[in-house]
């Protein structure tokens, strides 16, 4: 892997492809990073900031850099909330948001099953409004939320049982770690282009930030071995931000082009994840698959919903959230197959 430094470099040339060359004086300049790295932020961003920047031409450009290239994804929020950034693409938790929502976002354990299960909790089940308030109340704009790929494990070593997971050391989320602590699992936080060397010198012994897509995509699946069938979550919740005195100064249209840009990059990913993970699965040969029995897997199931009453007990809004969770899950349940099964 290229050093830090040579990363930074070279990406900092990258986004410049995004723009168009010759602007002029009077068009609005955004800056904008992701918590992708490059290889990611090709399917993950790039497509949604190209189409944007293309159908805005001279009235407004969108910079795009990537993780950690302005400032550390954990320091996101802060530098969008001053202005250093006008927007970002991340989850509540990585960016250490400072709401009564951050910790549902990333990977709230068991929250989902599926991915189109994230876009209806907000637009139909009433997250929308709740984020939207608590952002408010800090002067960020929660533009939109959508999913992404399911949680699971990749390792070096087999996982078989629960017990193969303990004194693991993980790159994971961290309301993903907080979760999976109760199990052994040791959380490791670092920055996320050196995720794969720390893997490949055993500083980490495995990865609970994604699914097999990105393992393939990222080079995750070149260092780790194994990838663990049970997932703790079916879907990351990520959004798209921007600083409030930013967004209200655009212009009701091109408001409404950034929308329609970030449900084109939240349609992306629907088919990308949901295809790539299956396709994998099937035909990948860098990963073997293994699986925890379903019985031992019922008990982390069992004490996910345990972990929602601790996270309910800390505050109004997070009741209310939890409420929201459950009410969906129990509908889910209800609706029977295809919606859920067993």
């Amino acid at each position: 892997m290229t050093s830090r430094r040579k990363f930074l470099a070279g990406a900092a040339t990258a986004p410049a492809a995004l723009a168009t060359p010759a602007l002029a004086q009077s068009t609005i300049k955004w800056r904008m990073q992701t918590y992708a790295g490059p290889a990611l932020a090709a399917h993950v961003i790039d497509p949604a900031i190209e189409m944007f920047n293309k159908i805005a031409g001279d009235r407004m450009q969108i910079e795009l850099f990537y993780a950690d290239q302005l400032v550390p994804t954990g320091e996101l929020f802060r530098a969008m909330q001053r202005g250093t950034i006008d927007a970002v693409q991340s989850d509540d938790d990585s960016m250490a948001s400072p709401t009564e929502v951050t910790v549902f976002g990333g990977y709230f354990p068991f929250g989902s099953r599926y991915s189109l299960d994230v876009p209806v909790l907000f637009n139909q089940y009433g997250l929308n409004e709740i984020w939207d308030e608590e952002y408010s109340k800090v002067g960020v704009k929660h533009i939109s939320a959508g999913s992404w790929d399911p949680c699971h494990f990749a390792t070096k070593d087999p996982i078989r049982s629960l017990e193969d997971l303990k004194g693991k050391r993980v790159f994971t989320f961290p309301t993903a770690g907080r979760f999976l602590s109760q199990f052994g699992v040791v959380p490791v936080t670092l920055p996320w282009e050196d995720i794969e060397v720390a893997v490949q010198t055993g500083e980490l012994d495995g990865i609970a930030w994604s699914g097999i897509t990105e393992d393939y995509t990222v080079g995750w699946a070149d260092v780790t071995n194994y990838f663990l069938t049970n997932n703790i979550s079916g879907a990351w919740a990520g959004s798209f931000f921007a600083n409030m005195d930013r967004w209200n100064e655009l212009p009701e249209d091109l408001q409404t082009l950034f929308r329609v840009c970030c449900d084109q990059s939240h349609y992306y990913r629907q088919w990308w994840y949901w295809g790539g993970e299956a396709s994998l699965r099937v035909n990948g040969d860098k990963m073997q698959l293994t699986s925890i029995p379903d019985e031992e897997w019922a008990t982390v199931e069992e004490a996910a919903v345990k972990f929602w009453d601790e996270i309910a007990a800390e505050s109004e809004t997070k009741a209310k959230v939890v409420e929201i969770f459950k009410k969906y899950n129990a509908d889910m349940t209800k609706a029977g197959r295809p919606y859920r099964y067993g």
